[in-house]
């Protein structure tokens, strides 16, 4: 695994780009992995390295063939593409053969990778790469939504891990539904069989194996009417219920901190709502402590770092508050514990917008803020490279500043002035008074005056820029990207090593009643009952509404296997009388065949290809003529001369220039004739 930050990286002395670009970037949360490798865990590849490595260059092989040169984008995305033929996805298909037909699609996302990083070493082939690596998701999400058998796309190509081989050692297993993700695949994440995967994760219908983590089998009791099956803690492990209870668990942190910002204790007092409110920040400080333990630094994310930010503060604010209590009270009201005591209060006020801002990461769920928070995601990444080249022009000007300070006098006591005056000029508001207070030539202000420019003109207008391109990317694909943030949320809820699920502040109740006076010397079966017995009191009142939820899909699935159709089926207003009308014996699907354009071919295509039959027909025609007229008056046919092929002969009737054998047996009989005569 490459370092989180290298010198010789940095400096470009680093070895060739390939080492590496199979790890992980802080800088792409979205390449990170989704399901966390845990210590100890033992995931082997459904099938051998070595043989999911030689399908891959088999799929690379194919690919570089069918596209030698740089092309259109849309020419192989585009759906009658030219390019991506059925023969080429049938090609494709048959890379593994039957043994090893179920890795296809995860070897065309391996070769997508390759090719990507293949672009960024060859810059001057990028585009031809790029266009490959487009062809490797474009024949992936045909294959997916090809496949007939659902429960063979679901299991074996979808959800089975795998592995290949590089520098001679296996790479940790890896399903689909996770290296789409990774790689941000969107049109494989787009494609119908996927989602339906996603939709069948999401609602709890594929859950993973007690036995084997890596194993994902189906929910058995999904069409079963009964209450008190559905009221089982095990259901807590589908990502709609971990996602609902984490959203209400939100919600009353959030009413909790509203309560306690606007009941201000004067008296430094710890009230019963503000002790709640410190329980569940404890809860949350540990699971992200735990989460960063378990899966180390590639877990680190935007929303991480502001959870960790809205922690930070509300720890402070409980320190300040105990440093109060540890001072009497002052009549004066301004003693050491009222000054903590406003200080923590301060520090609490501070954490509002976070709390608000948090809210946003528990609503992604819904399309309207899961797009939002895409486009503020993908803007928060390309504003990297404005605050990157505003630091070092900020380092510059505020060196030669303090310099002109210090040149004066010998002191640098004009810093924070300085500092100022560059945050006014920052936020488009800049004040050219008072630097003639540490400079006596019009060094300082013709400076500043240089600064205001650059940042104002250039740097925000290149930040404005930056902006408007991030969001007309989003936007133009919103749906897909809607789906791959939707994807990555659900993956995220799939933690493999988990066998209980304890929501955040309910992780303590896990560590102080479970795991430490039990785990590690109760057996393992009892351990697991006693696990239920707390989730069931804790999560009862959540259970008894996904219990009756599930009783009612279990009505409609059973209702769908009735009509023979699949178990997430929703019967729309067009389909609910389309078993009482016969196209085809009323007519109407010949005058539709009739009208209907052929969207696989172009125009002119199309009238190339009747113009050849026409003149097909034509020569046939010609053909028989020819044979016609060259047929003596006794039925015989006769040889046609043939022209030689130094001089063709002009063209002329049978009449104007007859065969000359013709002629002559015309001749000899009227010889013989007379002479019979």
């Amino acid at each position: 695994m490459p370092s989180l930050f290298s010198w010789k990286r940095m400096f470009g002395w680093d070895k060739h780009p390939r080492d590496g670009h199979h790890g992980y970037s802080w800088f792409d949360e979205s390449r990170q992995a989704l399901l966390p490798s845990y210590r100890g865990e033992n995931v082997v590849s459904a099938i051998a390295p070595p043989e999911v490595t030689k399908v891959c260059l088999r799929l690379r092989h194919l690919i570089e063939e069918c596209i030698p040169c740089e092309l259109e984008e849309d020419a192989i995305s585009k759906p009658h593409s030219k390019i991506i033929t059925e023969k080429v996805v049938k090609a494709a298909r048959e890379a593994g053969g039957e043994e090893y037909s179920g890795c296809i699609v995860f070897c065309l996302l391996v070769n997508k990778r390759w090719f990507h990083h293949q672009s960024l070493v060859e810059l001057w082939d990028a585009e031809l790469h790029e266009v490959r690596a487009v062809a490797c998701e474009v024949i992936a999400k045909r294959l997916i939504e090809g496949e007939e058998d659902q429960k063979y796309l679901l299991h074996t190509v979808l959800l089975k891990r795998y592995s290949i081989l590089v520098d001679g050692h296996p790479t940790p297993p890896t399903s689909v539904i996770e290296k789409a993700v990774d790689l941000h695949a969107v049109r494989v994440i787009g494609s119908s069989g996927y989602q339906k995967c996603i939709s069948y994760l999401w609602k709890g219908w594929l859950v993973q194996d007690e036995d084997d983590p890596s194993t994902f089998i189906e929910y058995q009791d999904r069409d079963n009417t009964n209450l008190l099956i559905h009221f089982d803690p095990d259901r807590m492990r589908a990502p709609l219920y971990q996602n609902t209870a984490t959203l209400l668990i939100s919600i009353i942190y959030l009413v909790l901190y509203t309560i306690a910002i606007n009941s201000i204790n004067p008296e430094a007092d710890i009230d019963f709502v503000e002790w709640l409110l410190y329980v569940f920040t404890a809860g949350f400080v540990v699971d992200e402590i735990v989460k960063l333990y378990k899966v180390g630094y590639r877990i680190v994310g935007f929303w991480n770092a502001l959870n960790w930010s809205l922690y930070a503060f509300l720890i402070a604010s409980l320190v300040l508050r105990f440093l109060a209590l540890t001072h009497a009270p002052n009549d004066a009201l301004d003693g050491p514990r009222e000054h903590y005591n406003t200080m923590s209060y301060n520090c609490l006020a501070f954490c509002a917008p976070f709390f608000w801002i948090r809210l946003m990461l528990y609503l992604d769920s819904f399309r309207f803020f899961g797009a939002m928070l895409v486009v503020l995601k993908v803007m928060m990444k390309e504003s990297l490279i404005f605050f990157a080249l505003l630091a070092v022009v900020i380092i510059g000007f505020l060196q030669a500043f303090i310099g002109l300070d210090f040149a004066k006098d010998n002191h640098a006591d004009a810093t924070l002035f300085i500092i100022q005056r560059m945050i006014a000029a920052i936020l488009q508001s800049p004040e050219f008074d008072g630097f003639d207070r540490f400079s006596s030539g019009p060094f300082a202000l013709t400076l500043y005056y240089i600064f205001t420019f650059i940042v104002m003109v250039i740097l925000l207008n290149v930040l404005i820029a930056l902006y408007n391109s991030a969001y007309e990317d989003i936007y133009d694909n919103a749906n897909d990207e809607f789906m791959a943030m939707f994807s990555h949320k659900t993956i995220q809820f799939v933690r493999a090593p988990d066998e209980n699920v304890y929501i955040p502040p309910f992780n303590l109740v896990e560590i102080f009643l479970s795991v430490i006076p039990f785990e590690w010397w109760m057996p393992k079966d009892k351990y697991e009952k006693w696990n239920d017995i707390l989730m069931f009191i804790i999560y009862s009142p959540l259970l008894l509404i996904a219990a009756l939820f599930e009783r009612g899909i279990a009505v409609d699935i059973r209702n769908n296997r009735r009509r023979g159709e699949e178990d997430d089926d929703i019967v729309e207003e067009w389909e609910q009388m389309s078993n009482t009308v016969d196209f085809e014996a009323d007519g109407w699907s010949k005058t539709v065949a009739e009208v209907k354009s052929n969207v696989e071919d172009e125009e002119v295509v199309v009238e190339v290809r009747q113009l050849r039959d026409e003149v097909q027909v034509l020569k046939s025609m010609i053909e028989e003529l020819t044979t016609a007229v060259a047929t003596d008056r006794t039925g015989k046919l006769l040889p046609l001369a043939k022209p030689s092929p130094e001089s063709s002969p002009p063209a002329t009737t049978e009449e104007s220039q007859p065969d000359p054998r013709t002629k002559k047996s015309g001749s000899s009989s009227t010889s013989s004739s007379g002479g019979g005569e």
